[in-house]
């Protein structure tokens, strides 16, 4: 015979609380809070390793003298430390630069390291080709510069690289700007002209005029014309060319002689300095000014050495450029298309179709928006314009395309295709959520239906069609697939000059996220560019992080507004 044994009261209490617990959805509480808090720290974590990297990219960090025990020497900066977790033996890697010699990173095992030193006359610098040299200042030859070389090392290499920049500026800046103004004359005016009289000459032929027509001679003697002013613009082009080198060679024959750790010399013209410094004779306050400078380098000025060093300039104005022109491409018309499915369009099948098309869209790979804006945008209207405004310049033996090839302009609205259908459905959904009570009222005190719409329901919904436009915005910005066939370069200059239309939505340009795939995965020096990656990356997100609050500044500003309208 079995007993069962009766359960006590506080068995009793214990299950009763469990089941609560499980009732109550303590569990999935717990779940979600914890997949929040590891979501957060995810993104905390990526904001901080690129932060961290992004910042430091540009601080003079110490010059070593590393004494080897081999009788090596190094002059190098430490990058990292490594131990190995079975042997406990330590590795450094060192940046020794100097690429003409040899790799620019070196790894040494911390047990052959015999001495460190800080020298302080030791140079970085900075260089318009092969990045940076690590040596020490020999001596200065000078032959054809006027300089006065006194102070310590660094001034006096900064003086006579200000001197060589000088007489650059001075005496090739003009030759340069004459070479521009001649190369513009001869492709905008003159080849120009010539294109649309060969052009003009074919159509009569083809249309059975004979050479000896007053027309057809006419057109041929402009073209003789043509063709002499041509020759005279390229001989003179080619004076300056000429002029330019001379003196070019005159500048370039100033060097400075350094040496490096190993004893070898190395010349380096002035003009190919950007700047040196020593770094472990820098004070912080020189340190601190040293940083700014570089900064404002990096956001001011130029790429050079293939976007390996140097600035950003081009590449945030074709981002910021970029999203603009996005922007003023699809928020207008998606703002119409929510309006419409929200307000006008009736319940059926043809409207349940077009809202699943729309979700669907918004799911599909950016690199087929890519293609289609390659096809589309590119092929048919940029060839159709082209046929319409320039047809002497597409003809079978001519191709030479305005608006038939890859521009910010076809990019722009590629984007703004691939980020339409975030902006309809946020616009459709801000103005479902508005009460029908507020319709009505809007009604009865005898508005219309389009009254209603402009002064009741656009302000109310506006905060969530910026919420909308804040999504596609930042989307748009990061996206780098359909803009590598649709008018992306890696190096590009700034569209925008000081000729009408002034900006130039018919020419290529850069971007910042491909600016990063290029140096990270296309250079053949991956490694030394992880600064350049870092920081770029950090710019990037200071772009979209600008973008969009300003947006969402404007938003809270609509929402506080309507806010006594909604209720």
């Amino acid at each position: 015979m079995v007993s069962s044994k009766a359960p006590t009261p506080e068995t009793s209490a214990r299950s009763g609380r469990a089941m609560q617990f499980w009732r109550r959805g303590e569990p999935f509480v717990w779940a979600s809070g914890g997949a929040l808090t590891m979501a957060l720290s995810l993104a905390v974590a990526m904001l901080l390793v690129v932060v961290f990297n992004g910042a430091l990219v540009f601080w003079p960090w110490p010059l070593m003298e590393v004494h080897l025990d081999d009788g090596r020497r190094l002059l190098a900066i430490e990058v990292d430390r490594q131990s190995d977790p079975h042997t406990n033996q330590q590795r450094i890697k060192y940046k020794v630069a100097n690429k003409e010699f040899g790799p620019d990173f070196l790894w040494v095992d911390a047990e052959r390291v015999t001495e460190v030193s800080y020298p302080p006359d030791a140079f970085v610098l900075e260089r318009m080709a092969f990045l940076n040299y690590h040596g020490y200042l020999k001596q200065f030859v000078t032959p054809t510069l006027d300089v006065a070389l006194e102070g310590s090392p660094v001034e006096q290499l900064a003086s006579a690289i200000a001197a060589a920049q000088r007489r650059m500026k001075t005496e090739i800046e003009p030759i340069l700007s004459a070479q521009g103004i001649l190369e513009r004359r001869l492709k905008q005016q003159v080849e120009a002209q010539m294109l649309k009289v060969k052009y003009q000459r074919r159509k009569l032929i083809a249309a059975g005029a004979t050479p000896e027509q007053e027309d057809v001679v006419l057109l041929n003697q402009r073209l003789q014309q043509l063709e002499a002013e041509r020759k005279e613009l390229l001989a003179q082009s080619d004076r300056l060319s000429a002029e330019r080198q001379r003196l070019e060679s005159d500048i370039r024959s100033n060097v400075a002689v350094f040496v490096d750790s190993a004893g070898r010399e190395k010349s380096m013209s002035l003009v190919d300095i950007v700047r040196g410094y020593c770094p472990n004779s820098m004070t912080i306050g020189a340190k601190l000014r040293f940083y700014v400078v570089k900064v404002w380098e990096l956001i001011w000025t130029d790429p050079r050495e293939s976007n390996q060093d140097g600035g950003l300039f081009p590449a945030i104005f074709g981002t910021v450029l970029m999203v603009m022109l996005m922007a003023i491409a699809c928020f207008p018309l998606g703002v119409l298309a929510g309006i419409f499915l929200g307000e006008y369009a009736r319940e059926g099948v043809v409207v349940r179709t077009v809202r699943i098309a729309v979700a669907n869209l918004a799911g599909i790979p950016s690199i087929v928006y890519g293609i289609f804006g390659l096809g589309f945008f590119v092929y048919v209207v940029g060839g159709s314009l082209d046929r319409w405004l320039y047809p002497e310049r597409v003809t079978a033996d001519i191709q030479q395309p305005v608006f038939g090839q890859g521009c910010i302009l076809w990019a722009s609205l590629t984007l703004g295709l691939l980020t339409i259908p975030v902006v309809i459905v946020a616009t459709e959904e801000a103005i479902r959520t508005i009460p029908q009570s507020i319709r009505e009222g809007s009604y009865a005190l005898g508005a219309t239906k389009f009254q209603t719409l402009c002064r009741v329901l656009l302000p109310m919904s506006s905060p969530g069609i910026m919420t909308g436009f804040i999504l596609a915005m930042a989307r748009a910005a990061g996206e780098v697939a359909p803009l590598m066939i649709t008018g992306m370069l890696k190096s590009a200059p700034v569209p925008v000059s000081t000729q009408f239309p002034f900006i130039h939505l018919e020419r290529k340009f850069m971007h910042l996220g491909y600016h990063i795939l290029d140096i990270s995965c296309k250079s053949p020096n991956v490694e030394a560019n992880q600064p350049m990656i870092y920081a770029t990356t950090l710019l990037l997100l200071v772009i979209v992080l600008s973008l969009c609050s300003t947006a969402i500044y404007l938003r809270n500003r609509m929402r506080k507004r309507y806010q006594l309208r909604a209720i």
